[in-house]
């Protein structure tokens, strides 16, 4: 099955809901930028072939990423690096996720975004976007296959952790899901590095 047809399984619920909104291949739509039809005043990325408004950020949105660049960044081991706020390449889609731990350092992709393949960790921060990343975005991280996606949850004070993509399947999904809350620590898994855990009230904006 194409990708296009396995986008038709699964309505977006929060974008494309008039049919008669174009559609973009991620080439096209880079090309878009390439040429400046595009550009940092548009405040969009592209998901499952529409090019979406971002949803707008709050004080608190934008320091809580802040907090998790610091406090995730630091944990880092060799060979892996953090991103934020920047775009990712898959095969329908060019998200740019609040944080995005990759493989590589800072020369890593100057030429390229990062590919499902450089990616251990996809994290998104949510208030006002809490639907979009609970129900769309995590199809589309599903589909691609990465790995590891986390909501950092503002409303509900928590971490919602998906793991075990379903891959390319007509209802991509997650296959695992727990929440963790305050007092409570969650793991940071990367291939080829040691499992950490870290505390939840050390990710959460006071």
């Amino acid at each position: 099955m194409t990708a296009t047809a396995q986008l038709e399984t699964v309505a977006p619920s929060t974008y494309g809901r008039d049919a008669s909104t174009a559609r973009f291949s991620v080439a096209r739509y880079e090309r878009m930028i390439e040429e400046g039809i595009l550009t940092r005043d548009h405040p969009v990325e592209l998901l499952e072939n529409y090019v979406v408004l971002k949803m707008p950020r709050s004080p608190r949105h934008d320091g809580t990423v802040q907090l998790l660049v610091k406090r995730l960044g630091r944990r880092l081991s060799e060979g892996w690096d953090i991103r934020s706020q920047s775009a990712i390449r898959l095969s329908d889609s060019q998200p740019e996720p609040d944080l995005a731990i990759v493989r590589g350092d800072e020369a890593a992709y100057v030429t390229r975004h990062p590919y499902p393949e450089d990616i251990g960790l996809v994290v998104e921060v949510a208030d006002s976007s809490l639907l979009r990343d609970q129900r769309d975005k995590s199809r589309i991280y599903a589909r691609a296959g990465i790995v590891a996606y986390w909501i950092v949850n503002l409303a509900d004070r928590r971490i919602e952790v998906h793991t075990a993509p379903s891959g390319a399947t007509e209802a991509p999904e997650y296959m695992a899901s727990q929440s963790y809350e305050s007092g409570e620590s969650v793991a940071l898994s990367l291939a080829s590095a040691e499992s950490m855990s870290i505390p939840v009230d050390e990710l959460l904006p006071d």
